[in-house]
Formats: C-alpha cells, sequence, structure tokens
C-alpha cells in the first residue's frame, strides 16, 4: 500500500515538549511531528497527521454515504448576503471572519453552510417526489475565536464534516435525525472514542432539539453532567432546574429592613443574621439569601447594552457560559459602570425596586412565588428580611443562570442526583426545523398540489477536533498510542543497526506495503537505536518490528505499543500475525 522511510519524510520528533503546548494532544501531536504551529489557531499538516487526518475522513465520509447522504462542496468564501437573511451575520457577531472584494461588497468565511444548503434545495428541487434529501460535505471552516489556545481543540481554522437534511414533515426529521444520531455513534465507535450523548443547546444554529458527541476526558472544555440513577446527561448549558411548589404569597410575613452594616458580601450577611437572629432565626444559610447580580447584554446589532439582573440562591454562583446559553445570540458581561449607576446600591440590592427602575429582572427556577427571602434593601448598610416572590416583587421570568453542582437532583428522574465530567465536543446534531426554509422561502410542490415548506436537520462532526481528541484519549506517559482505525500507518519497521539490519528492514517493509499493510520503516543511520525506540513510542503506531540481532536467525521483535507486549517470532510469520492478530 504505502511505505514511508523516516530517512527521506518530513518527521522532525522533539525531545522537549514545546512551551505553548497546554494540553497533552497538543503536546504530543506536535512533538512526533504531526502537526506544526503556523499562525495562531492555525496549523500545518504533516505528513504523518495528514495520513491520521485522511483515515478519521474516511470513516466520517463511508458512514455518511451509508445512509443515503449525498456529498457536496460548498465554497468557503461567501456573499454577506444569504446570512444577513438569515440573521445570522449579526448573531454571530465578532466570531465569523468578515471582510471585503475590491469593489466593497462584504463576504464571510463560512463558519457552518445551513444558508448555502438552503438556497440549493430551493434552486434545484421543486416536487415533493425530490425528498428526502441529505447533503454533506467535509470542507475547511473558519471561526475567528478571541483566545486560540489547546492546538486542534479550539483553532480559528478546522476541518469540519457539516450535513444537512430535507424533509417534508417533522415526523421525516426526526427519522432523519435518528438515522445520523446512529451513524455518529458507529463513528466515534469506530475511531476508539469513549464518548457520551448529552443533551445540549441550539444557539445561534436555531432549531428545537440537539444533541452533543462530547470524549470524556479531563482537559475538556465542556462541562457536562450525568445522573446515578438514570441515563439522562447534558451540557450544562442544558440542564434545566426542578422548581419547588409554589405558595401563598400574601400568607408569608410581612416585610422586615434591618440595619446590617459592612456586609456587602453573602457570607458577612449569613454570619450577622444568625448573631442577631433577624426574623427571629439563627439557622440562616447562604441559601435562604437572595444574590441579585448585574450584568450587560448585548443584542446582535444592538448599539449600546442593556442592563440585566439575576436573582439566585446566595449558595450559588452565575454561570456566564449557562446564562449566555440561554440568552443567544445575545453576549453577556458582568457590570461594573457602578458610579454611571447610583441607583443601584452595589453589595445591597434587592429585587423590590426593579421594576421601578426598569431594569429587567430574572430569576433562578427555584425562586418561585411565596418563597420569602433575605436579601438587599436598596440602601447602604441594610437588608430585608420576608421579601417574597409575588408579593414585594414580580420577575419578568426565569432563566437557567446559576452554577450545576455535583449532587443537585436530576431533572429526569425523581431520585437521581448529578455528578460531573469533562469533554470534548467532536460532534454535534440538531433538528433545526424551518428557521431556514422559512428565510429563503424554500417550496416544493405537495402531494396534494399545494407548496410545502420543507424542514432541516443539521449534523456536524469536528474532524480535526477527532484526531486531538482521540490523540487526549490514546497516549500515555511515552508518547501517542494510536488505534488501529486511524494510525497513521499499521507498522513501524526499526532497523537496530546498520548494514545487513537495515537492507532487511527496507525490503521487510516492502513486502509488508506490496500485502496491502501502511508502512514506516526507520532506516536512519545517523541516530542510535535508542532514539529509534523512543521515537517509535512517540510517534504510536500499534505495532513495531525490531530488525536486530536475531535477524541473522530468521527472527525479529514485534512489539504492540498499547499493551507493551514483546514477542520474538519467525520473520516468515510476520506478514499472518500482522494481519490476523
Amino acid at each position: 500500500m504505502v511505505m514511508l522511510r523516516m530517512s527521506t519524510s518530513l518527521i522532525r520528533t522533539l525531545r522537549e515538549d514545546p512551551a505553548d503546548a497546554e494540553v497533552p494532544s497538543h503536546r504530543l501531536l506536535l512533538r512526533a511531528g504531526y502537526i506544526r504551529r503556523a499562525a495562531p489557531g492555525g496549523y500545518t499538516w504533516l505528513p504523518l497527521g495528514r495520513l491520521v487526518l485522511e483515515r478519521v475522513t474516511e470513516i466520517v465520509r463511508a458512514e455518511m454515504t451509508a445512509i443515503g447522504d449525498q456529498e457536496v462542496h460548498f465554497p468557503a468564501l461567501l456573499p454577506a448576503e444569504p446570512y444577513r437573511t438569515s440573521g445570522r451575520w449579526t448573531e454571530y457577531g465578532d466570531d465569523i471572519f468578515t471582510l471585503a472584494d475590491r469593489r466593497g461588497a462584504e463576504h464571510l468565511l463560512a463558519p457552518t453552510h445551513e444558508e448555502l444548503a438552503a438556497l440549493l434545495v430551493k434552486e434545484l428541487f421543486t416536487s415533493y417526489r425530490d425528498l428526502p434529501v441529505t447533503l454533506f460535505q467535509i470542507q475547511t471552516k473558519y471561526r475567528d475565536e478571541a483566545r486560540p489556545r489547546a492546538g486542534l481543540l479550539r483553532g480559528r481554522e478546522f476541518l469540519m464534516k457539516d450535513a444537512y437534511s430535507f424533509d417534508l414533515d417533522d415526523a421525516g426529521l426526526r427519522a432523519a435525525y435518528g438515522r445520523h444520531r446512529a451513524a455518529y455513534q458507529r463513528i466515534f465507535d469506530r475511531l476508539g472514542l469513549d464518548y457520551t450523548v448529552v443533551h445540549a443547546m441550539s444557539g445561534a444554529m436555531g432549531g428545537s432539539a440537539s444533541e452533543e458527541f462530547l470524549a470524556a476526558t479531563p482537559v475538556g472544555e465542556d462541562t457536562y453532567v450525568g445522573c446515578t440513577d438514570c441515563h439522562f446527561a447534558a451540557n450544562t448549558e442544558a440542564v434545566t432546574t426542578p422548581a419547588p411548589v409554589a405558595g401563598d404569597p400574601q400568607a408569608q410575613p410581612a416585610i422586615e429592613v434591618h440595619d446590617t452594616p459592612e456586609t456587602p458580601t453573602i457570607a458577612s450577611l449569613v454570619a450577622l443574621a444568625n448573631d442577631r437572629r433577624l426574623a427571629g432565626r439563627d439557622n440562616w444559610s447562604a441559601a435562604d439569601t437572595l444574590k441579585n447580580v448585574v450584568l450587560t447584554v448585548r443584542r446582535p446589532g444592538a448599539e449600546a447594552p442593556e442592563l440585566l439582573v439575576v436573582g439566585l440562591p446566595g449558595d450559588r454562583e452565575v454561570d456566564l457560559k449557562r446564562l449566555a446559553a440561554a440568552l443567544a445570540p445575545a453576549t453577556v458581561d458582568i457590570f461594573d459602570a457602578w458610579d454611571e449607576h447610583p441607583e443601584l446600591v452595589r453589595g445591597y440590592l434587592g429585587p423590590q425596586v426593579f421594576d421601578k427602575l426598569g431594569v429587567r429582572y430574572l430569576v433562578d427556577p427555584r425562586v418561585v412565588p411565596g418563597t420569602a427571602w433575605l436579601t438587599g434593601a436598596n440602601e447602604p448598610g441594610r437588608h430585608a428580611t420576608n421579601v417574597v416572590c409575588g408579593r414585594d416583587f414580580t420577575p419578568e421570568g426565569t432563566v437557567e443562570a446559576a452554577e450545576v453542582r455535583p449532587g443537585d437532583p436530576c431533572p429526569a428522574c425523581a431520585t437521581g442526583r448529578l455528578t460531573m465530567r469533562r469533554g470534548i465536543e467532536v460532534g454535534h446534531i440538531f433538528q433545526l426545523g424551518r428557521r431556514y426554509t422559512e428565510a429563503f422561502a424554500v417550496d416544493v410542490l405537495g402531494p396534494q398540489g399545494k407548496p410545502v415548506r420543507p424542514t432541516m436537520g443539521c449534523y456536524g462532526i469536528g474532524v480535526s477536533r477527532a484526531v486531538a481528541a482521540i490523540a487526549e484519549q490514546h497516549h500515555d506517559g511515552r508518547g501517542l498510542v494510536w488505534p488501529t482505525s486511524v494510525a497513521p500507518c499499521d507498522v513501524h519497521l526499526v532497523a537496530a543497526g546498520k548494514g545487513p539490519q537495515l537492507d532487511a528492514a527496507l525490503d521487510l517493509g516492502a513486502r509488508l506495503a506490496d500485502a496491502g499493510l501502511r508502512v514506516l520503516v526507520d532506516d536512519r543511520t545517523a541516530v542510535s537505536a535508542g532514539v529509534k525506540f523512543t521515537d517509535a513510542e512517540l510517534i504510536g503506531i500499534p505495532h513495531t518490528v525490531v530488525v536486530g540481532r536475531r535477524l541473522t536467525d530468521g527472527y525479529v521483535e514485534l512489539r504492540d505499543r498499547a499493551t507493551g507486549e514483546r514477542t520474538e517470532l519467525p520473520v516468515a510469520d510476520l506478514l499472518e500475525k500482522l494481519l490476523n492478530g
């Protein structure tokens, strides 16, 4: 099939970890000569890396075509107008690369292609008989990451598989979604990934439902939860908070205001409340307080941000990532312009005045009518007890903004508790619905002779990101340990000496390649056998064959990279062993 010689191939290993390598995949892919940094968030794929990327791509393509998806290739440089029509030109904000051509027309480097897929179907499909159809491509995408990091895991340029299904009705969409979900499971199984399918937020993509495929790793950028008693799993952004039963607001005692000097923090407030037995209690906890966090929210296209206050139990912190997901496509930041808003009393905010001030107020789902809270009195050095939701304040609505913690109740079952995990998003599937077909008036003639507007699904896999995820899960202290399905080569031949051993290694490599194996031969003469063995472990090809001293007896040594097992066997038996295990 193919034989690479290390003496002539562009393979350069490093003895030390690169200074800017933050996670194992970044460190090892650089050290083992798979990739090279070209720019912030951009990497050159060297020959070994390109082979891995191609093998991952082959698996993805095979599973997509197996379920009837048809491959296309859209341009990456796109006119702005379709994205203005869909609204995503502004929704993406600074996350997209935009540019103007010599005539001043605006363009973007595509982050994803829902708009182009919808327009293609509008142009080419006219009848219900043309549907269902799913189009897919494997193509470079671009995102203007503010802080590119972790090598291939968060870059500005990456290879992605994206597919778009078009069906006549919601039942068809659900069927397409199910087919792709199953295909994704086959893909990630074949890639050797340990992954979890979790409920997720749709974000700027839109749609009614979505799931992420997260590869488990401690360095993952996504936090997700699992349940101790059921199969529930979700990205923390998509976790819903079980709300307590609402009560009668009028049944609570009257509000009381107390002098609480020097208590700008929840801890200091709780300590004083217990010391002074506010409202006749000495068992106050942070969970009994109502924390009010001021933020700024900027909507796409808005000239200025607006104020938002989020109320949540004082034992919780605001998770900005969860809040941003709930408010998408708006962006969220912590408010810090206190001098410009003297009506907001820092450290002593209470919800009693937000309606009067015209400030938008959203609360955690735990804050239900009839619940009474210890919170700010909107005066320096003063707090109030028995501040009751539904009587003393009425929020505009609820929002999932509080941090999710281990031990929180499962939203899917009555008994389970949540556990926290971390993972890398390698796939995301969406039931988009008709957002894009509505935007572009995509219609086909239905079976009753009337126009029917198709419904869409979208299905993405980060192909280059999957390479990094595999490396994160398949390495040890000596280097990479590639699964057989994606390894750049099947066997790494090491000539432990010069002369006859080198000639034998090259001859053996050629015969193995002719038999259909991918072979890498370390035929370098300027390095020691020890360096060759170290590089073989770093590069991580599944099998290493050492052509050494026992060659004169007709034997070579076979090393299994994953198990460390070493076996001496006759050269004549090597091919059968490699092919059949």
